[in-house]
């Protein structure tokens, strides 16, 4: 999966209400960690306007390692879900079928881990 600065806006917008345990659910997230291929003046200011706080690093001046923190954890799941061979090719047409093959690789890889124990 690869993705570039135009997927950022949609990929924003397209995050549901967050469920919280307390007071009204949050309709946005508050703080986007990226890398420096966002680092766009355009995509800084829309962030702000909508009250996100971002972390994008700066091309030619800050070092990635401290992003790293942030995003390996999600790196290695997606590489865990691309191990899959039934998802690394999309075979399937109904998006609806592919999200349950999502679904059924992500508890298989749940319960390995929880087998390794």
């Amino acid at each position: 999966m690869s993705w570039n600065s135009q997927d950022l806006e949609p990929l924003v917008r397209g995050i549901p209400p967050i469920r919280s345990r307390r007071g009204p659910r949050r309709r946005r997230p508050a703080k986007l960690h990226a890398d420096k291929g966002y680092d766009y003046d355009h995509l800084r200011r829309w962030l702000r306007e909508r009250g996100i706080a971002h972390r994008i690093a700066r091309k030619g001046t800050e070092s990635s390692k401290r992003l790293g923190r942030h995003r390996w954890v999600i790196e290695r799941t997606v590489s865990w879900l691309a191990g899959c061979r039934r998802l690394h090719r999309r075979y399937e047409r109904k998006p609806e079928h592919f999200l349950a093959f999502v679904g059924i690789a992500a508890a298989l890889i749940c319960d390995r881990r929880l087998a390794r124990t």
